[in-house]
């Protein structure tokens, strides 16, 4: 059977694209990077295309040609620089399946959410439900599955959150800390996608969540335990008021092009609980759902996953430590431009000497900004790099006595050089 699956190198669309490649199926992943595709799964065919841009019926039919079946494992959070949640959630899915019925294809599986209503008050939720409806309505063999949080040995969404908040150091915050939620591995969406091709379901609604719920708090507190992280001096709640305030931030920092596991859809998610029916998937199909301990049994847990959550949870800071470096050493340098000259005066005339001052100040600032747009981030550093070698240089050549300063101002370039070289290490995105 040739597959096409949506989102087929996210968290949970790579687990079904494996699956599905190892018994025996061709799969044609769809992606916005045809190349980061290749290298989650080399084996599948990939094509590289916008969801978001596919919202008639026509601009579907040529990417189906061939195809007998499809996997629709996309989905967005929140909207964004590059994301509109209803685009791809909603309106290019209603599309799809409409070109569905017109190219022949039966089978539709729809990778949902346990909580996805019409009358839900996240967009998340709401278009998702309303993509569920119109799938129910069509004439396709449909199958809607719909996962708790989903742990993977790949720390996207959900599952990143959780290590990011169980890797910090000495005392365990824990934001919503009596919130429900159920879990699932993300091999058993994965089992379960298979088996409704295999066995052509249709008509089938069904949860995929292990049997008993846990709170958010026992939750963060076991995956802490499971990356081998020693148990907290304290367990701390935090004012929800407070994670608000963050979430807020975070779906600002969407629109420079950052995808927060943490924004205000998240914590309304969270605050209403991740729960389903986790009978009647066993009872339909004889398929079990790992318990919370089985899935952290069955996930790696080595100094991989430590370093990952430790340097995730440090991330944010470290670019804003950065960015509020840059931002500052320009701002102040155009404030002080009569000291900054003085330091150079007798090695470069005024003439000189304050046009480079004006353009190292404005190029900081601009080095600042840019590190808090995420397109941007990586040449943000390189060109950070860059300068501070080149402030480097110019002081030795025409402020040398900087370098014999007891304050040490030359000597703290190094540490501001690395720190770029390691934002832009972890700022790669999946």
């Amino acid at each position: 059977m040739r597959v096409l699956v949506l989102g087929a190198y996210g968290l949970i669309g790579t687990a079904i694209t494996q699956k599905l490649l190892v018994h025996g199926h061709a799969v044609t992943g769809l992606g916005r990077s045809a190349t980061r595709g290749k290298h989650a799964a080399p084996q599948a065919q990939w094509i590289a295309a916008d969801i978001s841009a596919h919202i008639t019926p026509e601009s579907w039919l040529p990417l189906l040609s061939g195809i007998d079946a499809v996997v629709n494992a996309a989905g967005l959070l929140q909207n964004g620089l590059h994301d509109n949640v209803a685009r791809v959630q909603r309106d290019a899915i209603t599309a799809l399946i409409r070109a569905c019925e017109t190219s022949g294809i039966k089978a539709f599986i729809q990778i949902s959410a346990p909580d996805a209503k019409l009358t839900s008050d996240t967009e998340f939720f709401r278009t998702k439900a309303e993509a569920d409806k119109a799938l129910q309505k069509s004439q396709l063999d449909w199958t809607i599955l719909r996962p708790g949080l989903v742990l993977s040995p790949h720390a996207y969404g959900g599952t990143s959150l959780i290590r990011r908040l169980a890797a910090m150091p000495v005392i365990q915050a824990v934001m919503l800390g009596d919130a429900k939620i159920q879990t699932v591995h993300v091999q058993d969406v994965a089992n379960a996608v298979l088996f409704a091709l295999e066995h052509q379901l249709s008509g089938v609604d069904a949860a995929l969540v292990e049997d008993s719920p846990h709170t958010l708090k026992s939750l963060t507190l076991d995956v802490r335990e499971w990356l081998g992280f020693g148990a907290p001096v304290a367990t701390v709640s935090v004012p929800l008021f407070l994670g608000r305030g963050l979430a807020r931030a975070a779906d600002l920092a969407g629109y420079l092009g950052w995808r927060s596991a943490l924004r205000t859809t998240s914590l309304k998610v969270l605050a209403a609980g991740v729960l389903g029916d986790a009978k009647a998937w066993p009872a339909l199909t004889g398929q079990t759902v790992r318990t919370l301990d089985q899935s952290l049994r069955d996930l790696p847990s080595t100094l991989q996953e430590r370093l990952h959550a430790r340097a995730m949870f440090l991330f944010p800071g470290l670019l804003l430590t950065l960015s509020l470096f840059w931002i500052a050493s320009g701002v102040i340098g155009l404030l002080r431009q009569d000291e900054a000259l003085a330091v150079i005066d007798g090695t470069l005339p005024a003439s000189v000497g304050k046009p480079i001052v004006l353009a190292g100040g404005v190029m900081d600032i601009l080095i600042g900004l840019a590190l808090l747009f995420r397109p941007a981030v990586r040449f943000a550093c390189l060109a950070a790099v860059l300068l501070s070698l080149a402030y480097l240089a110019g002081s030795a050549l025409v402020a040398p006595q900087l370098w014999a300063d007891p304050l040490g101002p030359m000597v703290k370039v190094f540490p501001a050089i690395a720190l770029a070289v390691i934002v832009a290490a972890l700022s790669e995105e999946r």
